[in-house]
Formats: structure tokens, sequence, C-alpha cells
């Protein structure tokens, strides 16, 4: 069996892209407003709350388009999880958005078989380590760029390191294992050539190898690398006060109900795009039916 190359790996067309993007951003968008609604539970200082439903965009990473799948997430995210609610933070909201996308990005393109539960657990993990280890490091960052000219205070520097150290241990253990890891290596495998006839697309093909080389190169890792830098800049701006900020603060406004409107909204537009990818997927195949009966006849 032939190596094949990235190049000539599974691809779609631009309007299926489009669809895994809209589906990514309203599934991950809806995820995000059922986490609102889950009260955190505490162990004495300890809170044990979910960060969030990883499993979905990694599940649509490794099984659609890795980049689509993960920048539709981030954008759900922000849509209908910041702007619908009436919150924006400028600068913070693209620190948020570039971590997330690289990580889930990497996670998507780390499988190279959906079948094999190993290599899907592994990314899982990876994806949320990356998102946790860039987030903390961005805290950290800013905590010891803001202190530095208070190096006479012992200490002070270096216990937002044990916090965030320990805040990303939580974050990885609880969340990255409950949320991410297990339904994952659950849903892939089993929806993998299941869901995406379905929808009109075709299987990744689990036969095909790739060098990990291929996959998470000094291309990748370099851009990683800037991207993360990009994050840190981005957060760092908007903490010191250059940012563009909105804010109407509708759950204040109009009450906690209000987060169902954005709950609605993104099932509405998840529950659209599934809809039409049916019907494209009808449609094709009523023409290559159609196709079959002037052959025969």
């Amino acid at each position: 069996m032939g190596t094949q190359t990235l190049n000539n790996r599974y691809t779609l067309t631009q309007s299926q892209k489009m669809m895994v993007f809209i589906l990514s951003m309203s599934l991950y968008g809806l995820s995000n407003m059922i986490t609102e609604l889950v009260p955190s539970a505490y162990l004495g200082p300890i809170e044990f709350s979910i960060e969030y439903f990883a499993f979905i965009p990694l599940t649509l990473c490794i099984l659609f388009h890795p980049l689509y799948a993960a920048i539709g997430a981030s954008l759900g995210e922000v849509i209908f999880g910041e702007i619908m609610l009436g919150q924006f933070g400028g600068f913070g909201e693209l620190e948020k958005f570039i971590a997330f996308s690289l990580a889930m990005y990497i996670a998507g393109t780390f499988v190279r078989d959906p079948k094999n539960r190993k290599q899907v657990a592994a990314a899982a993990l990876l994806g949320v380590i990356i998102h946790q280890a860039i987030s903390a490091t961005v805290d950290i960052l800013k905590v010891w760029v803001g202190v530095e000219e208070l190096e006479a205070v012992p200490g002070l520097a270096e216990s937002v390191v044990v916090i965030e150290g320990f805040s990303f241990l939580n974050d990885v253990l609880f969340s990255g294992i409950l949320f991410a890891l297990l339904p994952t290596v659950y849903l892939v495998p089993r929806l993998y050539g299941k869901i995406e006839p379905l929808l009109g697309m075709k299987p990744r093909d689990r036969n095909d190898r790739y060098s990990l080389t291929e996959i998470i190169g000094p291309r990748l890792i370099a851009t990683g690398i800037l991207l993360a830098a990009a994050a840190f800049l981005f957060e760092f701006l908007s903490e010191s006060g250059f940012n563009v900020e909105w804010e109407a603060d509708f759950l204040e406004t109009y009450g906690d109900w209000f987060i169902f409107v954005s709950l609605g909204a993104a099932f509405i537009v998840a529950l659209i795009t599934i809809s039409v990818m049916l019907s494209k997927k009808r449609k094709t195949q009523h023409l290559k039916n159609a196709k079959k009966e002037e052959k025969v006849s």
C-alpha cells in the first residue's frame, strides 16, 4: 500500500467545508450555553466546573476538516457565548480564539486512523493540554510582566505559577478526561464511516498512512509558536487598557433566562445546517440513481 502525501489527503469541497464550519460553530456554541447552566461544585477551596465540552470540536476535527471545524468552534464560543449575551472582550477574545483553534487543529491533524482508540485518546488529551498550557502560560506571563518592577516582594511572581499550575491540572484531569477524552474516544470510532455519508461526505481513508513529521512538522510547530505569542500579545493589549470592548450585559438587563435565547439560536443554526446537509445528500443520491438508470436503459 503506497504512502500518500498530505496534498492527496482527505479533502472536502468548499460548500462542505462551510457546512463543517457552521455545524462546528453552532454545536459548540450550543454546548457552551449548556455549560453556563451547569453549576460549579466545590470541595473546600477546590472548584470543579465544566470548562467546556471539548469532545464536540475534537470529534468534528478528527472526522471532518480540522481547520474549519476548529475555527468554527472558536467562533461559535465568541458569537453564542459572548456577543449574543451582550459582551465582547476585544483583544482578550482573540487570545481565546487563537489558543482554542490552534489546540483543536493540532488534535484533529494528529489522528491518522479514526478507528484507532489510542490515537484518538492521545489527540483528545493533546488538544486539551495545548489549550490549557497556552492559557496558563499567558496568565503567568501577564503577571510576570506586570510585577517585574516589584521583585522585592518575595514569592509574588512565583505564586502565580503554583495557582496556574493547579488550575491547569484541574482542567486537564477533570474537564479534559470527563468531557474531552472519554466522549471523544467513544464517539469517533463509532461515528466514523456512518455520519459522513449521512451528511453527504466521504469518510477519511483510514488505510492511508502518513508520517508524523508530515502532520506535525517544523512549519506547524513554528506556526503554533507564533500564534501562541500572538495570543499573549492580544491578551497583554487587552489587560493594558489598549482594547476595544463592547458590553451590553443582556443577562443583567433581562435576567438569566436570556441565556436560552442564545442557546435557542445555536440550536436553530445547527438544525438548519444539518437539514441542508441531509438535503444535499439526498439530491446527490438522487442524481446518482438517475445516472445508473440511464446507463441501464
